[in-house]
């Protein structure tokens, strides 16, 4: 078993739990027995963390005790804003730079490895999410961040958990609708072009202008113009989309068509391969990579476009609109949960678009395994 030598992690949230010590109370709320657990949670995650071996039980003892010390804190400023002093700040900064130190060993920098793949995929980018909703909570309630500034995440989440109903129907006509139909349509017809234009020469020559003239296009122009010709509703929202997703798949096509190389080619001209059954045995499979990556571009610019478009007309309902709405109501909570959604579903979009590009270019190089 293969121990680390100490890291500057821990040296440095040692140091921060000694002034810690000088800062108490650490809030004006605290009890004695809570103060004390998280200094003991906090100790007990140091020492594991100064002998901390690449796996073992050191390693989980070290993952338990600093997070359960973040939540013990979190704890002490609950409902009481603008509470925590000096030693609160220091103590949860030491218990992050523990946590900075487990993701480090688990996603194997320092010559170290803990573990498999499902360390690195997936714990590592949870933990850093979770240590982000921590700090967020932290400080807006510990420092007394006014609420129409920035509110804590635990009151996003209340105000999601009590408008589910309105956030489903903002959903379902924003991301179901508009953004599904838009990316769609614009990612097939931008493709279906690539194609076309990659057999005929002057195609790639007329439609590349174009697209550079038309993707430099403001979305506040495009919306506006795409309400009055399509009405209110989704429909208009989608072909804003439909805009903002053709013209990165048909460039993003046509420089994949144009990856293969040309001793392969020689070859398929060696076998009288035509035009077409080059395209969909060779030249199609090459290009996978870069269509994938338009794809994944379009996931993110259709669920923006979507979203923006609809502050410029949409029925009583739709993300954006909501978004509009509440930001003058000064219902900054509804504003983030809204966005919550958002970045929940667009992540979700991308990461099935990542799996499915996985699937279909397993062959590609940057998925070899040392």
């Amino acid at each position: 078993m293969t121990r680390m030598k100490p890291s500057w992690q821990a040296i440095a949230a040692a140091a921060a739990t000694v002034l810690a010590l000088t800062g108490l109370p650490l809030t004006t709320s605290a009890s004695t027995s809570a103060t004390l657990l998280a200094f003991a949670l906090t100790l007990i995650a140091l020492a594991a963390s100064l002998v901390m071996p690449a796996r073992g039980w050191p390693l989980w003892l070290h993952a338990i005790a600093c997070h359960v010390a973040a939540l013990e804190l979190l704890g002490m400023v609950t409902g009481a804003e603008g509470s925590a002093g000096r030693g609160f700040f220091a103590l949860l900064a030491a218990n992050w730079l523990l946590a900075w130190r487990l993701v480090s060993v688990l996603s194997g920098s320092d010559n170290v490895r803990a573990g498999n793949g499902f360390a690195a995929q997936f714990m590592v980018p949870a933990l850093f999410g979770l240590w982000v909703l921590v700090i967020w909570e932290a400080v807006t309630r510990g420092a007394g961040i006014p609420f129409v500034l920035l509110p804590p995440p635990s009151a996003i989440g209340a105000r999601i958990m009590m408008s589910l109903p309105i956030l489903w129907a903002d959903f379902n006509q924003t991301v179901l609708k508009a953004v599904l139909a838009g990316f769609v349509i614009g990612s097939a017809s931008g493709f279906l072009v690539a194609v076309l234009a990659d057999r005929y020469k002057f195609l790639s020559n007329a439609f590349l202008p174009i697209g550079n003239l038309v993707s430099a296009l403001p979305i506040i122009g495009i919306a506006p113009i795409m309400v009055i010709w399509f009405g209110f509703d989704w429909h208009s929202k989608a072909a804003v989309v439909v805009v903002m997703t053709f013209f990165p798949m048909l460039v993003n096509t046509l420089a994949g068509l144009r990856a293969s190389g040309h001793s392969e080619r020689d070859l398929m001209r060696t076998y009288a391969s035509g035009h077409w059954q080059t395209l969909f045995k060779l030249r199609l499979p090459a290009a996978m990579p870069f269509i994938f990556n338009a794809l994944k571009i379009n996931s993110t610019l259709a669920l923006i476009g979507a979203i923006v478009a609809e502050f410029f007309g949409t029925p009583v309902v739709g993300m954006g609109f909501r978004i509009s709405t509440e930001t003058g109501r000064m219902a900054l909570d509804m504003v983030w949960a809204e966005i919550a959604v958002a970045a929940l579903a667009g992540s979700l979009f991308y990461g099935a678009l990542a799996t499915l590009e996985r699937m279909v270019t397993f062959w590609h190089p940057s998925y070899r395994r040392g």
